[in-house]
């Protein structure tokens, strides 16, 4: 027994060196990850499924059950963080109380960061959470929390390896690009977050077709395509005979996240896991947090929903996944997705509401994120309409289709529910698809119409309600990287050198410019007298107005798409002096402030645009 207490008395310190120096023995810094360790005193058939541990954590504030996860043979860990200074106390628990080895208890003291130490790393200010109003998003001590995101969905994967490469060096993104090279070069155009998928089970590159069917018709997997490699097997082909086979998507070391139940038509076995996959997949999470990156979380594609629900207990195994991948980085900065449902299509998915019912059993059985995270998933449309409004989501999101006007009308729909928004799957740049073709157009990538279509998502999306952020996409979601062929979507180095991502870090700059005041605004589009000019289409993405304001009249945010016509705004306050100050969405820059006096009626006319180009605007009671 004594040597199962010393054992429960480690904690894994997860800090760097300087930090790490800082600290007296038995302190840890508030929010940053802590991990104990466990070794259970006897084997199990399938820890995975038949052992449940957890600890009761108490400090500050603070007094909730955190679940553990298996991470093979005889070791648990369970990681949390300490959400205030002050002692804090456990005791470890499982569904196997004669296995001393998993029950025991521990203690910590944890200390505040120092105000440098919390500069040089966003994430020490606590983990992301909803803001009072819920529209927008805010660190644990209320400092704004505004997404600047990336889509980099394979990043889980060898695609994008951990290579210990220096991510500070000014690196410009080619052949051989790492993790940590990518990272660092998103860092410093100012991004915060990157959406990825944590594992992609059923898919390899094999005799079979990127999408296939098993025996029984049940669709295995719908994959991106691995370009120039033939599947022999396919029964889907091209005209010519042939077919891709599917992308490989197995980590740094060949590991895959789940073992095969029929290694002839590559159907995983859900019910067990692989945790040395997840392990390339900690080093990953465990630099995301160090460089205060709050990475968008998934779990799986929806693809992988057919075949889980046809061969096993699909509420109860799909649950319990998300509660492993809760438990194994539920410690850690994110925001955490409740499923990649990028396409609804009975064939390859389920439905909205299969995944209502296998989240919620989540839910009841695993509880809510213990350290108030927000859940949410990527979605096709808007999660309000496939969901509804469930009480595991905390989070709603717009996405994927339709890439244009139409996505505006359902994010103004989901504001109105007082939840974070953000648009997680706007126009991606220089992807030729039919889904990304604003009007029917499809531009030459990283063209000036196509980095176009790209800004004006971003800032129609945000002044549509998307308060929460914003996340940018190009066509390269798959990681198409090192070895194999381009195929139809670009590189990976070739689009994250695409000029559109330049933009996101002005847009940030735009919303912040009054500091939290943004968190404030209110849908006020209605206030504008012409919010579409004659020529504008509803598909496409030229010719709109939008505009967010407080309620008291004294702040507003304005966009204006190129081909946008003069308005007036109504309902500002009669007679108020108000400064216009433009803003250059491609350069960043702002204009001098122009002076302007809402009529009797409080109808304020807005000046003339600069330019043909879309700009967007603050305006500011002029006291």
């Amino acid at each position: 027994m004594n040597r199962i207490l010393c054992a429960l008395a480690v904690l894994v310190f997860a800090l760097a060196g300087t930090a790490q120096a800082s600290l007296k023995r038995g302190e840890a810094h508030v929010w940053d990850t802590q991990e104990i360790v466990l070794a259970a005193a006897k084997d199990y058939a399938n820890p995975y499924a038949d052992v449940t541990v957890w600890i009761d954590l108490k400090g500050p504030g603070f007094d909730k059950r955190v679940t553990g996860f298996w991470d093979g043979g005889r070791t648990w860990r369970v990681r949390f963080v300490a959400t205030a200074p002050g002692d804090w106390t456990w005791t470890t628990h499982s569904d196997h109380p004669d296995d001393a080895g998993l029950n025991g208890s521990g203690a910590l003291k944890a200390v505040a960061w120092r105000a440098d130490e919390i500069k040089a790393n966003p994430n020490r200010h606590g983990f992301v959470r909803a803001t009072a109003n819920g529209h927008a998003l805010q660190y644990a001590d209320g400092t704004p929390f505004f997404i600047v995101g990336d889509t980099w969905l394979a990043a889980s994967t060898w695609r994008l390896p951990m290579t210990g490469a220096d991510p500070r060096a000014a690196y410009v993104p080619g052949p051989g690009i790492s993790f940590e090279q990518a990272i660092g070069y998103r860092q410093r155009q100012g991004f915060n977050s990157i959406s990825f998928i944590a594992a992609f089970p059923n898919w390899a590159s094999d005799a079979h077709g990127a999408t296939y069917d098993d025996a029984k018709g049940i669709g295995i997997r719908n994959a991106w395509e691995k370009f120039g490699v033939w599947a022999p097997g396919a029964k889907i082909s091209t005209g010519d005979g042939a077919t891709t086979t599917a992308k490989n998507m197995e980590d740094e070391a060949g590991n895959v996240a789940f073992p095969l139940l029929r290694p002839e038509d590559g159907l995983s076995d859900f019910d067990r896991i692989n945790p040395a996959y997840f392990r390339s997949l900690d080093r990953k999470m465990r630099f995301l947090a160090d460089n205060g990156f709050a990475p968008m979380f998934e779990p799986v594609r929806r693809d992988t929903g057919p075949s889980w629900k046809a061969y096993f207990d699909f509420n109860k195994s799909y649950a319990r996944f998300i509660g492993y991948l809760q438990a194994r980085y539920g410690a850690y900065n994110l925001l955490f997705s409740g499923i990649h449902l990028d396409w609804l299509t009975p064939r390859y998915g389920l439905s909205g509401a299969e995944y209502n019912g296998a989240l919620e059993v989540w839910r009841q059985t695993y509880g809510a994120m213990p350290f108030g995270q927000p859940v949410t998933a990527l979605i096709d449309t808007s999660t309000y309409r496939v969901f509804g409004d469930p009480k595991w989501l905390t989070m709603h999101t717009v996405g994927n289709r339709p890439r244009d006007h139409g996505i505006y009308p359902m994010m103004e729909e989901s504001f109105r529910i007082a939840k974070p928004l953000a648009n997680m799957e706007p126009y991606y740049t220089g992807w030729d698809h039919t889904m990304n073709s604003p009007a029917g157009e499809r531009p030459e990538p990283d063209s000036d119409r196509d980095i176009y279509f790209a800004r004006a998502m971003m800032y129609g999306s945000v002044l549509s309600g998307g308060l929460a952020g914003h996340v940018h996409g190009t066509a390269a979601y798959d990681i198409t990287s090192t070895g194999e062929p381009e195929g139809w979507r670009p590189y990976i180095w070739d689009a994250l050198n695409y000029r559109s991502a330049g933009y996101m870090a002005h847009m940030r700059d735009f919303v912040l410019s009054q500091g939290a005041r943004y968190q404030e605004l209110t849908l006020a589009t209605d206030a504008l007298s012409q919010r579409a000019s004659r020529d504008a289409v509803k598909d496409g993405l030229d010719g709109w107005s939008f505009l967010m304001r407080t309620p008291d009249k004294t702040f507003a945010l304005a966009y204006f798409e190129r081909k946008a016509a003069a308005t007036k705004i109504t309902g500002m306050k009669p007679g108020a002096h108000y400064r216009w100050f433009w803003f250059e969405p491609q350069a960043g820059g702002w204009s001098k402030a122009i002076t302007l006096t809402a009529d009797a009626n409080g109808v304020l006319q807005t000046p003339a645009l600069p330019s043909k180009d879309d700009w967007a605007a603050k305006i500011l009671a002029a006291n």
